[in-house]
């Protein structure tokens, strides 16, 4: 996928992070704009969100809602949105490694999600418990880390 057209192709007012390059933008609802870069997702209100913290963005004909991986939920509305989920979808889907559902005793499982972090070596685990598991539960949590230490041996990573 191929956008790229630098700082200078960015309406006047968007502010870009040091290294981030954009790669394509849509005008939101509210008169902002929706940026996004090789290295995150920049929102009509001035939110930057990295490609390692979004698990998930849903598409409607308003526009885009972010899911992060923390839970978060951020919204914007995009009456033309281009060439914006495309990206979104191509940006998300390349900082994941790894994403591997395990099943953990009792009912329900885990799912282990590997993710690049721009500018670091190591990746970043995370667990995704299923609904109705509690994450903080210390019996649960090491179940997951098991499943975990068996994944990354399989995978070799």
């Amino acid at each position: 996928m191929r956008f790229t057209f630098g700082r200078r192709g960015l309406p006047a007012g968007v502010e870009l992070a040091k290294g981030d390059r954009a790669l394509t933008y849509a005008k939101a609802a509210g008169g902002g704009h929706v940026v996004v870069t090789d290295n995150a997702l920049y929102l009509d209100d001035g939110t930057r969100l990295p490609w390692h913290t979004i698990d998930r963005g849903l598409w409607d004909e308003d526009g885009i809602t972010v899911i992060t991986t923390d839970g978060g939920r951020h919204r914007a509305l995009l009456p033309d949105p281009g060439r914006v989920p495309e990206a979104v979808r191509e940006r998300v889907t390349s900082s994941i490694v790894v994403n591997q559902h395990v099943p953990l005793p009792g009912r329900g499982g885990v799912r282990l999600v590997a993710r690049r972090v721009p500018g670091q070596p190591e990746l970043l685990w995370e667990f995704v418990f299923d609904q109705g598991l509690d994450p903080d539960d210390p019996g649960l949590r090491a179940h997951a880390e098991q499943a975990l230490e068996e994944v990354r041996r399989s995978l070799g990573v």
